[in-house]
């Protein structure tokens, strides 16, 4: 590739030029445009060392380079992903934030069930919406897995999404180290985890049930749409809205109201609120609301449709 650099600054021993003004606020601009995610000047440096490895990786000469070949018609079906995967978080844990699981299972399910019928004329419809490694879809399908041992016929399918292909492919191979499934209770871990024949290892993987039960698939919840051809009776987005602007964070939450059934549940993280924004929503939990009413549906889709599907 050839040099396009020079103007930049260096970042001393890495070899690596610093981005320009001009380089940042096309990134920046685009991220914010593509993603909804924030990126004020206080996270340039972050973007710098991320984006570093790429620049290693491709063998460009800087950011120069590696912004034209990412803008660029060869770079645009790959290292634009990657440039996603690079600036997201991923952070996550098997029972994050473990009152919505005990709520889910204690409250919301049972009340479902019997009010509303989830999960018995057809599978109860659970989105995780930020799966990222899985950790989440996975701890719900214990969870309901669990609370379908109670009800006989009882039955549900997950759809995981996140924007980020390297950690949905994490996801679905469902592998984790063991130091990272110590929040699961050990009968748990006895009934839906293997661990590795070579325990040197220190590897285990989610049981195949258990993993059937759950599908991955990359979406863009800063899309206009997201090509769901059904609704869903319970919706985690937990940790996502705080890094959208406000604007942002009610077409979000607007946008996973219209894939909620009536009486589904939305649950959002801990530092998240909804204090102030007219939606068809009520509390009925810490961060966890129930749609009333039927409010709007999403384009074109029936409100029974059971067909789960997710843009690749």
């Amino acid at each position: 590739m050839e040099t396009k650099n020079r103007t930049e600054g260096q970042s001393g021993s890495t070899g690596i030029t610093r981005l320009t003004d001009e380089q940042f606020e096309r990134l920046r601009s685009f991220i914010e445009g593509e993603l909804g995610i924030r990126m004020p000047p206080q996270k340039r440096l972050m973007l710098e060392s991320r984006l570093q490895k790429r620049i290693r990786a491709l063998g460009c000469h800087g950011f120069s380079d590696y912004i034209e070949h990412v803008f660029s018609g060869d770079g645009v079906s790959t290292e634009l992903i990657r440039l996603i995967d690079a600036v997201t978080t991923n952070k996550t844990d098997f029972f994050r934030e473990p009152d919505h699981f005990a709520l889910l299972l204690d409250t919301i399910l049972p009340d479902g069930c019997g009010r509303l019928g989830w999960g018995q004329s057809a599978p109860l419809r659970v989105w995780s919406a930020a799966a990222a490694t899985g950790e989440e879809p996975y701890t719900l399908a214990m969870v309901l897995s669990e609370f379908g041992r109670t009800l006989p016929g009882f039955s549900f399918e997950v759809l995981a999404t996140d924007i980020s292909t390297e950690a949905l492919e994490k996801g679905r191979r469902a592998v984790y180290r063991e130091e990272r499934i110590e929040p699961v209770p050990a009968e748990l871990r006895k009934r839906y985890l293997l661990r590795s024949k070579d325990r040197a290892a220190g590897l285990v993987r989610v049981r195949p049930e258990l993993r059937s039960r759950v599908r991955f698939a990359r979406l863009n919840l800063n899309a206009e749409h997201y090509g769901l051809r059904s609704h869903f009776e319970i919706i985690f987005c937990r940790n996502v809205i705080i890094y959208f602007e406000r604007p942002k964070q009610i077409e979000l939450i607007e946008r996973l109201c219209n894939h909620l059934t009536s009486g589904g549940v939305l649950v959002l993280g801990h530092a998240e609120t909804l204090a102030g924004r007219n939606l068809p929503l009520q509390p009925v939990g810490p961060t966890t609301y129930r749609k009333i009413g039927g409010g709007r549906q999403a384009s074109g889709t029936p409100d029974r449709d059971r067909t789960m599907s997710a843009s690749q």
